[in-house]
């Protein structure tokens, strides 16, 4: 992992926590897997943790670490991490995607709420005109809005039972193809298909994986089918919504955007969704960022804790999970 990521995801207290569980090799390995020092390392490793900035591990890289049997990754996905030679060697796979669900899911219900109640647009009116103020603001509030959430994933059952537990009363729809019915009405909400979602719902949250299935999932022709005044929130990929198609609707004034990840990633400086009062454009931050970070650390020392001790992983990654998951 790089540098940085290391001292935010394994503070010290973590890191005595690991040589008590194992015999972790001095230092932390940045930048290219391929460099003498990196193979020295792998060369002796039977587990590898990584992290962000971890590069891919190749054939070539596996070639030189002959006693790797576990990858434990400090982190959410790992689809770029992992390549068809770990499975074909068998090299077991763990993530700490559910450490980093909890801020994700935070973060969105904190703007979902923000959203009910017309924050941005209401901001930007008060700071435009702060004469008369009350004039101004958004009066739709939140109690018994229609929330559809795309994705019963991890993040997003989390989602869904916040919003069940909330004193607004929303009114919950979700779209998952892999969901049955009866599981979607046990997770609080109507199931439904994706256009039916999109013409009922005041706001969409997106939680479904990035597959090619789903670029574009929210299209020119689903967007048009939001109605009037409506919310788009993406905290998954970018991938998932046409920028352009939202960006014109936005730009016409009849959809709201918060907006985590894009596509691209980074928006150009000058990009218009970056300059329109009623969108919010964050860089990637509803993850686990700053002391939450150590989340991470913690989960996959305590899942190198259950490997060495011959006990199940709790963030197993299998080979098939990744064609429906993040």
């Amino acid at each position: 992992m790089g540098a940085d990521e290391a001292d935010a995801v394994l503070p010290p207290e973590l890191r005595t926590r690991l040589t008590e569980l194992a015999a972790p090799v001095p230092g932390v390995l940045t930048g290219a897997l391929t460099t003498p020092a990196a193979r020295e390392a792998l060369a002796h490793a039977d587990i590898l943790l990584t992290g962000w900035g971890c590069p891919p591990l190749t054939e070539d890289v596996l070639r030189g670490a002959p006693r790797l049997r576990a990858v434990v990754h400090a982190a959410g996905s790992v689809k770029r991490l992992v390549s068809e030679a770990v499975w074909e060697r068998g090299i077991v796979v763990s993530s700490a995607a559910d450490a980093n669900a909890g801020p994700v899911a935070d973060y969105t219900l904190a703007v979902i709420a923000l959203a009910a109640k017309g924050a941005l647009t209401t901001a930007a009116a008060y700071g435009a005109r702060c004469e008369g103020w009350p004039a101004f603001r958004d009066r739709r509030g939140a109690d018994g809005r229609t929330i559809g959430v795309v994705g019963a994933s991890r993040i997003g059952r989390r989602v869904l039972a916040g919003l069940r537990a909330s004193d607004a009363a929303y009114r919950i729809l979700l779209h998952d193809p892999y969901v049955p019915g009866p599981e979607a009405e046990l997770l609080g909400a109507e199931p439904v298909g994706l256009d039916a979602l999109c013409r009922r719902s005041a706001l969409v949250t997106v939680h479904a994986p990035e597959t090619p299935e789903t670029r574009h999932l929210l299209d020119a022709r689903r967007l048009a089918l939001l109605p009037d005044g409506a919310t788009v929130v993406n905290t998954a990929r970018g991938s998932l919504v046409d920028t352009d198609a939202l960006t014109r609707e936005c730009a016409s004034g009849r959809l709201s955007a918060v907006l985590d990840v894009t596509d691209p990633e980074p928006l150009p400086p000058d990009h218009a969704l970056l300059r329109m009062p009623h969108v919010l454009v964050t860089p990637h931050i509803a993850g686990a960022q700053g002391s939450e970070a150590r989340r991470l650390g913690a989960y996959a020392v305590e899942e190198i804790g259950r490997l060495v001790r011959g006990e199940p992983l709790l963030g197993l990654v299998r080979k098939e999970m990744l064609e429906h998951s993040a």
